[in-house]
């Protein structure tokens, strides 16, 4: 099973998510402006893919400024309450496979996570991945 937490106004979200349904299999999708997160699931998936939640920030189109997140001597439990509390702070997408946890920024990153990765994809900008 290949999970995707995915936004669908995003352009990288949407590359990585028709790479897995080319790729043959259909992820479960979960849209997570929708649902939000749970700090204990974010840990797991943070520490699975090897990052901190400082690095899974998005600062772009966020309040993280605002918020003072992006101050050197912000806590990660800081940032991880934020994160619970606005989902859209957590950049995307996330995926989830029997191969492991990405951060699949660039889009490609998901082809690692893929059993049977497709061998050419054209994103939407019309960029080949070959």
């Amino acid at each position: 099973m290949i999970i995707i937490h995915h936004n669908p106004d995003c352009g990288t979200s949407r590359n990585a998510l028709e790479m897995i349904r080319a790729s043959g299999a259909e992820p479960v999708i979960i849209e997570y402006l929708k649902v939000g997160w749970t700090r204990d699931y974010l840990e797991t998936i943070f520490a699975g893919a090897g990052l901190t939640p400082k690095a899974a920030m998005r600062i772009s189109g966020t309040p993280a400024e605002a918020l003072g997140l992006t101050a050197a001597e912000t806590s990660d439990d800081e940032i991880l309450a934020a994160m619970v509390a606005h989902p859209i702070l957590v950049n995307r997408p996330f995926v989830i496979s029997p191969i492991g946890m990405r951060l699949c920024r660039p889009s490609e990153r998901v082809l690692e996570l893929l059993e049977t990765p497709v061998s050419a994809f054209t994103k939407e900008d019309g960029s080949t991945i070959a």
